[in-house]
């Protein structure tokens, strides 16, 4: 009788014991994926994507492409919540893109900047120039663009600090 009454306290207990364990046990649970979830988050805010486009020809259906690849890769990495940092330059044939008097899409780069703040235009300074001697007139860029120096040099740059290069 005695080895009867022994078994049935230990299953007593062990029926105070499995719910605690387990309860204990979805805790241990619950904080871990809160810290994974954190990391993650931390590890997101951290995440910095940077992308350089290049336009070098006058040629509105790349223009425009590169604008499309500008704003989705924009929306992507923001509905991920990261960061991305898009730098558009142009030179050569593509300064056309940022001049103010034969730029097809200046409306467009100038909705894009004000509900994109992370993506740019830098225009190639050297070409700048020379379209000014060629032409023998000030060529006016859209308030939009920053002028670089050199279009190549500034992709080149930005390429050896990690920046990843897409000629679309």
């Amino acid at each position: 009788m005695r080895g009867i009454e022994r078994a049935g306290r230990a299953a007593v207990a062990l029926l105070v014991v499995v719910p605690l364990s387990v309860t204990a046990a979805s805790a241990a649970e619950q904080q871990t994926q809160l810290a994974n979830q954190t990391l993650k988050q931390a590890a997101a805010d951290k995440k910095q994507h940077q992308l350089i486009l290049q336009v070098n020809v006058n040629d509105p259906a790349m223009m425009n492409l590169a604008l499309n690849n500008a704003t989705n890769v924009a929306q992507y990495y923001s509905e991920l919540g990261e960061k991305a940092t898009i730098e558009v330059v142009t030179f050569g044939p593509g300064l056309h893109m940022l001049r103010d008097d034969t730029s097809p899409v200046k409306a467009r780069i100038k909705m894009i900047t004000e509900n994109h703040p992370s993506i740019t235009f830098k225009a190639c300074g050297n070409t700048q120039q020379n379209m000014q001697k060629v032409e023998s007139k000030d060529i006016v860029l859209i308030p939009e663009a920053t002028v670089v120096k050199s279009g190549v040099v500034r992709v080149m740059e930005l390429q050896e600090q990690g920046w990843t290069y897409v000629r679309p």
